[in-house]
Parts: C-alpha cells; sequence; structure tokens
C-alpha cells in the first residue's frame, strides 16, 4: 500500500508499506525487491533492486528526527530490506535506535528465499539491534501454486525460513494470498496453506486477497485463458478451509482494501465466530461477493 505521514523524505516511488504501518516514519533502506519475479505482483517491476548508501539512510533518518518531535514506529522499506547484508541492515537499526529511543517498533519486509540464507545468530543480532517485526509472504502453503508463481521457494523453504526468525525471537507477520490457486486449485491452495502455517506457527497471519491490474504478469494470464481468477464464493470457501484447518494460536486479520470480509480474531478463541461470518457471507453473495474488476473482460 503507498503512502505515508512523514512528507519530509524524498522517496524513489512507488513507495509501499503494511496498512497497519500507515502511522510509521517509512525509510527507504533498499530500493525494489531483490527477487521482483512473483507472476501475481507489479509492486517493483519498474525498479532494479539496490541496497542504498548507508550515510544516505542515515541523512534521511537525521532530517526525520529534526522535523519531527515523537515517532512510534520505523518500516524499513522496500521489499525484503533483510536481504542485505546482516551487518549493515543492523547498523541503520542501532542507528535509528540512537535516534529515536522512543520508538516502539521497527519492521520490515522479509521474504523466504533471503530468510532461509540467514543464519539464526545474524538474526538475533538484528531482534538485539532492534527489528521487532518481520512482514513475511508465504502466499500459499501449496508448492505447485508456488512454482507456478515464481515464488522461487517451496513450501519447506517457508517452514525454515519461519523457523530461524521464530527461533531468533522476531516476531512473525504472514502474508497469505486468496484466490492464488485460481478456479483451478483452491482447494490445494487453502488446505497446503493451513498446513504450512501450522508448522510456521505465525504470531500473525493476514490474509489478502489477489487483485490483479494491468502491468501484473498474471494478469496477462487472465486475459488469455491460462489463469481462471478465483470467483469470490471460491475465496470464502478458501477461508473456511483455513478457518476450520488451523491448528495456531495467532492473530487473524484481514486487514487489507482486497479482502471481501473484514475478519479480526484471535485463534482459535475466536475462530466459530469468523467462521459464521464467512458463512454469512456464502448465503448473502450478491451483497458481500460482488464480481471482481477481472470478470467482465
Amino acid at each position: 500500500m503507498n503512502g505515508n505521514r512523514f512528507p519530509v523524505l524524498e522517496y524513489d516511488e512507488p513507495l509501499y508499506r503494511p496498512p497497519c504501518e500507515a502511522g510509521s516514519l517509512i525509510v527507504q533502506v533498499t530500493l525494489g525487491c531483490p527477487h521482483n519475479r512473483c507472476l501475481f505482483c507489479g509492486m517493483y517491476r519498474m525498479k532494479k533492486y539496490r541496497v542504498r548508501d548507508l550515510e544516505e539512510v542515515k541523512a534521511d533518518l537525521r532530517k526525520a528526527r529534526l522535523a519531527y518531535p515523537y515517532v512510534e514506529s520505523i518500516f524499513l522499506a522496500d521489499g525484503n530490506t533483510v536481504a542485505m547484508n546482516s551487518r549493515k541492515l543492523e547498523e541503520v537499526i542501532r542507528y535509528a535506535k540512537k535516534l529515536f529511543p522512543e520508538v516502539r517498533r521497527i519492521s520490515s519486509y522479509g521474504g523466504a528465499r533471503f530468510l532461509k540464507g540467514k543464519s539464526v545468530e545474524s538474526l538475533k543480532r538484528l531482534r538485539e539491534a532492534g527489528l521487532d517485526v518481520i512482514y513475511f509472504g508465504l502466499e500459499s502453503g501449496d508448492d505447485e501454486v508456488l512454482r507456478r508463481m515464481q515464488k522461487g521457494v517451496d513450501s519447506r523453504g517457508m517452514i525454515e525460513a519461519a523457523r530461524r526468525v521464530k527461533e531468533a525471537g522476531i516476531t512473525l507477520s504472514v502474508y497469505v494470498l486468496l484466490g492464488l490457486g485460481g478456479e483451478a486449485r483452491w482447494k490445494e491452495h487453502a488446505e497446503n496453506t493451513a498446513r504450512v502455517l501450522n508448522e510456521m506457527k505465525p504470531d500473525y497471519i493476514r490474509p489478502r486477497t489477489l487483485y490483479l491490474m494491468p502491468g501484473i504478469p498474471l494478469y496477462d494470464e487472465v486475459r488469455r485463458g491460462s489463469f481462471r481468477e478465483a470467483s469470490g464464493e471460491t475465496v470464502m470457501k478458501e477461508l473456511q478451509i483455513l478457518l476450520r484447518d488451523l491448528q495456531v494460536e495467532a492473530w487473524f486479520l484481514c486487514d487489507h482494501v482486497s479482502n471481501y470480509l473484514p475478519l479480526y480474531g484471535r485463534l482459535p478463541q475466536d475462530r466459530e465466530r469468523m467462521l459464521e461470518m464467512v458463512e454469512y457471507a456464502l448465503a448473502h453473495r450478491e451483497e458481500y461477493l460482488a464480481p471482481r474488476h477481472l470478470t467482465h473482460l
């Protein structure tokens, strides 16, 4: 999601951050995404990945400190910032903590392809420096879907990367992309995603719903007929399976504009309440599950 409320800094656009980081100071430590091949994503297609010079990043932090008397949270952009050299990232985090002693949370995106190449010890050092949260794009626990969407890692790699983050003591917030299996593989996508999440044991599970626009490779596949976009009813069935099969203690938060329903709850205690909301939406399809923007291509 674009935007932030700290306009004093100059950004290399487009700029994205999780919805829950809307009030955070956003600092671009890296530009773009080092993987940048996922068929469903167009966030950084126009950027070549690079790590910014540390002195430039520190200058941004100093500029923000002069402009803002209180900063509660900091998000380190762009995509997969944890892919950079851990010692350099640690230096950035420690500098941010020194300048902003009041900060309560520092966070970053982190992909499994790069996290599973980090030692637990290096991740622990990042945690000790002040990295509190990693937003982790699982998207699917189904190996066929992961391969098809060119995520660059299979389900075992996802689980191993999550294990390292958790062992390092960093809060793990995992994204799931509803609809990513399309109409052809929705059931396998949902069931295997629940299975992998049970092994990952994340602190937060944040479902999003696949939303395709021109410029995204998967959009072109829909137009060609090689990928059939999942209907609202199918997406609700995926949610049913997730809520039914998840055996973890975690927050389950549908906190994104792409979702059909704003589900918020704690598993397992709020499972039945959230399932009832999904069942109500299925029973009132016309009101809650209107066709998506690609239905009438």
